[in-house]
């Protein structure tokens, strides 16, 4: 028979044994897919919590728990509180959460943990280094995990639950985490952009997207045997001026594109 154990607070200290209780607050991407994922990691999600009633009911329906858009009735006495919302709330919501038992997290990536200072008595962080989208269901084993907490035992109990999650799992500071998430923009987010303004060049001379799938496969493969410098090809690599200047020429239209186009490719000759 499985025993229900979950963290227990003694004397302002929380001990975790094997299954916890957690409240979600936010029904966005990250909550989405931790919801889904922390009843395979031991965790139960008793409860969803969101400003709108419809988004947490959602949520809550899709994992099987409660919910509610009530700050006085979010569960009390959770093992976990998990605050997956977006930077600029993050704050308000703690303050108003009044639940102050268990370990509170956050899932942001450039937040410090010092936001539940004076607000929350254990309190950490838990980062996912990931790009989440609704549409796509990721595996968590894979991903990395950042983790910081307020004293050495709260930290021990997080990487607990950090481990079941993910195989990756680092222990840093909140300025390490911060410099990662600054990585995470320049190296998935920007591209991303940059994919964008192909699939519009694409889809404006009737080709497909999909013919710059295998190339752009290609080019994150070879990141597991190269550094990127290694790896840079293309005209500005080449120091191909000819084909720069005809590209610019192509963007005439589209200034915007010419002025990435130009400092990107500045950026690559310098690199070389």
């Amino acid at each position: 028979m499985q025993k229900k154990c979950s963290f227990i607070k003694t004397k302002n200290k929380i001990k975790m044994n094997s299954l916890q209780k957690a409240v979600i607050i936010g029904s966005g991407s990250v909550a989405r897919h931790l919801g889904n994922w922390l009843p395979y990691c031991s965790c139960s999600v008793v409860q969803i919590f969101d400003r709108k009633l419809s988004a947490a009911q959602r949520l809550a329906t899709e994992i099987g728990s409660e919910f509610t858009d009530d700050y006085s009735k979010i569960f009390p006495v959770a093992d976990i509180y998990i605050y997956a919302v977006s930077d600029d709330a993050l704050s308000s919501v703690i303050q108003s959460v009044r639940a102050n038992y268990g370990l509170h997290i956050h899932t942001a990536g450039s937040v410090g943990m010092d936001i539940f200072k004076d607000k929350k008595e254990n309190f950490g962080v838990l980062y996912p280094f990931q790009t989440f989208s609704r549409q796509k269901k990721v595996n968590f084993k894979n991903i990395p995990l950042f983790i910081e907490a307020n004293n050495a035992e709260n930290l021990k109990n997080l990487e607990l639950l950090a481990k079941k999650i993910s195989k990756k799992v680092y222990t840093v500071s909140t300025e390490q985490r911060k410099i990662v998430h600054l990585a995470g923009v320049f190296g998935c987010n920007f591209p991303n952009y940059l994919w964008s303004i192909a699939y519009n060049l694409l889809k404006k001379n009737g080709l497909p997207f999909e013919i710059l799938l295998p190339l752009v496969e290609e080019s994150v493969d070879k990141l597991q045997y190269l550094s990127p410098q290694q790896a840079q090809t293309g005209p500005a690599a080449r120091n191909d001026d000819n084909v720069i200047e005809e590209h610019l020429q192509l963007l005439e239209k589209h200034k915007d594109w010419q002025k990435i186009y130009k400092l990107f490719t500045a950026g690559i000759k310098k690199d070389r």
